[in-house]
């Protein structure tokens, strides 16, 4: 089978999971609409596709150093944690029509802010670098053609379910009353939390070398 069809299969099933960036996506579509959910969902597959390079790479040993290891999973649990509490501020505070700057994120903001929740876990590129550790053994990635094909399917499939995730939502969002966003903006926000505090729990607990594998 060809390389990039394994690689856009890989890419969308893996992205098909829900993580943390999947609830601030469904959340910063419905406050923000079509187009920012996009930003979110282009910031989390250009992360996926760079993470799926740097697994194909053999950077994933890298992150066996403790002091890499732990840097990292305590900051990606910081911006996990921030952006839990903004979404939480935004459901609690009685809304006004005075929306702050983070609420009327751009494409822009909201792309560069999923790049940074995205990257900021380590437990991304272990997830790639297992792949295509099996990948290898399979020989799916016996050339340095098929490992590029491979990364790019990675990419596009990653791409594909995000965009059809920010799609179907912004559909759904043009019938949900302020009440409903304003639910949604506490579930997401208490799940943001959550994955931020679960990720600074096992990044402290776990032995120097082992990182567990969750998707971001």
């Amino acid at each position: 089978m060809n390389a990039a069809v394994i690689g856009f299969g890989l890419g969308f099933f893996v992205a098909l999971q829900l993580g943390p960036m999947s609830l601030f996506l469904i959340r910063s579509t419905l406050r923000s609409g079509w187009r920012v959910g996009l930003g979110v969902g282009a910031g989390i597959a250009a992360v996926d596709g760079l993470y799926a390079a740097a697994g194909a790479g053999g950077a994933t040993p890298l992150l066996t150093i403790h002091p890499v290891r732990l840097a990292l999973g305590l900051v990606g649990a910081v911006v996990l944690v921030w952006l839990g509490v903004r979404t939480v501020y935004s459901a609690l505070r009685v809304r006004v029509g005075g929306e702050t700057q983070f609420e009327v994120s751009t494409p822009r903001r909201a792309f560069l802010t999923a790049l940074g929740g995205t990257a900021s876990n380590p437990s991304t590129i272990v997830s790639w670098g297992a792949i295509f550790a099996a990948a290898s053994t399979a020989g799916l990635v016996h050339t340095t053609g098929a490992a590029v094909l491979l990364v790019a399917g990675v990419a596009i499939g990653s791409l594909t379910w995000v965009s059809a995730l920010a799609t179907g939502v912004a559909l759904a969002g043009r019938s949900m009353s302020n009440r409903t966003v304003r639910i949604t903006d506490g579930v997401a926000g208490a799940g943001l939390i959550g994955f931020g505090g679960l990720l600074a729990y096992t990044t402290l607990v776990a032995p120097a070398g082992i990182e567990p594998a969750h998707k971001v």
